[in-house]
């Protein structure tokens, strides 16, 4: 079994500790993503799909949901696990393969269309994306997909991210835009033709437990803070939301981002 933990600059993390927060807090994928590849002729029934760092198998799930032969790769069997489980619950089943996404061992020209969702910056970015090429047939699409939350000046993800940075200096990832220029270059570069992006914003809808949750799941957090930590963060962003944000649920601002490169031809 290949190792689960990811780097980006200082901070390591390992998500395989949060599986059971992710699994049940961490906000899938909305439809809206999945129609609009659906309408730009990207994600079409019967198609093979393999989804990299598919973690609980959001973006998997939801391929497999309409009607697509899907794989879910990733270095974390925790996650994997907390996947299956929601696969079940969803009635859809995705095969899953423990391995690296710069290094998946599944066979060349194998895949119509390749994902990965909400980890392309844990990778190793120009092997990942020669071997997204490898797997791909001839004219198959890379998709490398976010949804984000988006802090604003003063608003409750802004202060989330201020009491991460707090309690884990290492954490890097506040203050994004949810739109990621690197990605299409790192495409081209790999030799990926006609490369396209869209965005949109949309809310999604957490409860206080449910936000708690999502931020415990996070990589500044239990991935990476030592369980003692970890619940001290925990209270203190309780009470931050009880006195600052008592709505409860609330709306979170969220963007999907997505980057479409094509395979011209197998390496």
């Amino acid at each position: 079994m290949t190792s689960a933990e990811v780097r980006f600059k200082e901070l390591r993390a390992d998500f395989g500790k949060t599986a059971s927060d992710y699994g049940r807090h961490r906000a899938g994928f909305p439809d809206d993503f999945f129609e609009r590849l659906a309408a730009l002729g990207i994600l079409k029934a019967g198609m093979r799909v393999l989804d990299l760092g598919t973690g609980t198998g959001t973006i998997a799930r939801g391929l497999a949901l309409r009607g697509c032969e899907v794989t879910g790769l990733d270095r974390s069997a925790p996650l994997m696990e907390q996947a299956a489980e929601l696969d079940r619950a969803a009635g859809v089943v995705v095969k899953y393969v423990n391995a690296a996404a710069e290094d998946t061992g599944l066979p060349a020209t194998e895949f119509d269309l390749v994902t990965a969702g909400q980890c392309w910056h844990w990778f190793d970015r120009p092997r990942a994306a020669l071997e997204a090429r490898r797997v791909l047939k001839s004219d198959g699409k890379l998709v490398i997909a976010h949804f984000d939350w988006i802090p604003l000046p003063d608003n409750m993800v802004e202060a989330t991210e201020k009491l991460i940075e707090k309690h884990n200096p290492k954490w890097k990832f506040g203050g994004g835009l949810g739109i990621y220029p690197q990605w299409p270059r790192d495409m081209a570069v790999a030799g990926f033709k006609n490369v396209e992006t869209f965005s949109f914003d949309l809310d999604s809808i957490y409860t206080h437990e449910a936000w708690r949750g999502r931020i415990r799941a996070s990589a500044g957090v239990g991935a990476s803070l030592a369980p003692e930590a970890v619940a001290a963060f925990d209270d203190e962003l309780r009470a931050m939301l009880a006195e600052r944000w008592p709505e409860d649920p609330m709306r979170v601002m969220h963007r999907v981002f997505a980057a479409i490169g094509t395979a011209p031809s197998s390496l």
